[in-house]
Order: C-alpha cells, then structure tokens, then sequence
C-alpha cells in the first residue's frame, strides 16, 4: 500500500495501473469463462479462428489500458477526496433507489453507446477506429473489448463522469459493471444464451442479445444498441434479429403484440 506522502502522481499511476490489471483480469476471466462454454455447448464453433482470437486479445489488452485509466482515477478521487456521489450506506438513499440508480447508469450508458458507435460507422471514422472490431467476423467470446484505442477513449469515460454527478451506492456499481460485463460477452459469442421464449417475447422486443447484435455485425448499417432497443427503434435502425442465431421467428403472444408502440421510421444511418 501507498504511504501518506506518496507524490500525487505515483499514486495516481499506481491506481490506474492496477484498476487496468483488474479490467484486463475481468476481460480473461468473462471471455475464457463463455468461450470454455462455447466449446461445450458448440463445440468446434470457434475451430480455425485462433489468429482472429489473437488479434482480439492483443486489442482488448490496450482497451483494458484505456478504460482502466479513468476508472482507477475516479477510485482514487472516491476513496481519497470524497469527490464522487457513490455511497456506502444502504440507508442514505431510499432503498426505491438502488435499482433506479442500476437503470440511469445502463441507459446512459447506452444511450451513449448507441450515437457514438453510429458515429463509429460514419464511413471515415469507421476506417480509423471501428473497423478493427468488424474484423471479428464472425465475433467471439472474446471480442468484447476487441476496440481501436480510440473507440476505447469515447466508452471509457462515461461511467467516471457519471459517478460525479449521480449518486449510485457501491453495490449497485458493481451490479452495473456486472451486467456490462456478461452483455459485453454474450451479445458477441455467436450462439445465443438466453432462451428462446425472451428472446422472442415482448420484453425481448426491448432488449439487446446475441440474436439482436449479430446482426449488426452481418449487416453493419443497423441494431446499433448496447443494452436496449429503445434508440434503435426510436430511431428506425433496427433491423430485428440474426436468422443465423434466433432461427424462424415466433409470434409475440396474444395481446403483448398490441400493447407494443410502432417505432417510427428514423434517417437511414450512415
């Protein structure tokens, strides 16, 4: 541990540093967790993509980097300086809060996700940066993270700025990396987890999984989304799901189907 009269900026470096080794050490232990049960599960899935799964490593390492950085900063300013509004007492906010607090972050997360990853796709940008992770073709369980540095820099701040401004208890933080981390995972393993009946419900007319995400990786012009739909209709870019992993699609059940807004026709994306 660092003494009281560490210099500010070896502190820093060493919060970052190790907040990174943590983010990498998440990325093997959910990438190789979900791969080893693709093998199960589909075995011979992944056969022959060992370079692509390579390359995918090598660029989920610097990605690790980037997004480590604020975040270690932000822990640093939060457990140091008071800075932050995460709180530890579970009786300093109503408890209706703790999963309110959950939703804002994974819908401001995803509405960022959602108008920058379309940037992404601007036919320049996507050159420079976000071609590197449509050459996961098809994507894997570990190509998650697989990010051009500077598609990292645009994900890696939203969630340490967010804990400025809005108060989320420690345990609902975890909560939100949790499911950032298994989505991340399972909407890019190229089989779907999640059973059929969601995935085909109303609820999931809503949400984003494998079935969903695939098809943007097929498509590129479409299902832009990271946790829901809800942009993706808004906007008119969704495109439904992969036939390829969701198979013939079954109707919604009797009645749900009605209670559905039409999503209005949005601008053909870039």
């Amino acid at each position: 541990m660092l003494g009281p009269d560490t210099p500010l900026f070896v502190a820093l470096l060493f919060a970052s540093v190790a907040t990174s080794v943590m983010v990498a050490l998440r990325y093997f232990l959910a990438s190789g967790l979900f791969s080893w049960l693709t093998e199960r599960v589909r075995p011979g899935l992944y056969a022959a993509r060992g370079a692509q799964i390579r390359s995918e490593i090598a660029w989920s390492l610097t990605a690790a980097a980037i997004y480590g950085t604020p975040a270690g900063l932000m822990l640093w300013s939060w457990r140091n300086l008071g800075w932050t509004q995460i709180y530890t007492d579970f009786s300093a906010l109503p408890l209706w809060y703790l999963p309110l607090s959950a939703f804002v972050y994974l819908f401001v997360q995803d509405t960022w996700f959602y108008w920058t990853h379309r940037a992404m796709h601007v036919p320049r940008l996507f050159r420079i940066a976000h071609a590197v992770h449509h050459r996961s073709r098809p994507p894997t369980a570990w190509t998650a993270m697989s990010f051009h540095w500077v598609e990292s820099l645009t994900g890696a701040i939203v969630l340490p700025l967010l804990v400025f401004v809005v108060p989320i208890h420690v345990a609902m933080l975890g909560t939100v990396l949790g499911i950032a981390t298994i989505m991340g995972v399972t909407n890019h393993m190229g089989w779907e987890i999640f059973p059929r009946r969601l995935v085909h419900s109303a609820l999931g007319h809503w949400l984003i999984t494998a079935s969903h995400h695939e098809k943007h990786h097929e498509d590129y012009r479409c299902n832009f989304g990271l946790y829901f739909r809800f942009w993706d209709h808004l906007c008119g870019t969704d495109r439904g799901l992969s036939r390829r992993i969701a198979g013939p699609l079954v109707p919604v059940p009797v009645g749900a189907a009605a209670k559905l807004p039409v999503p209005p026709r949005g601008p053909e994306p870039s």
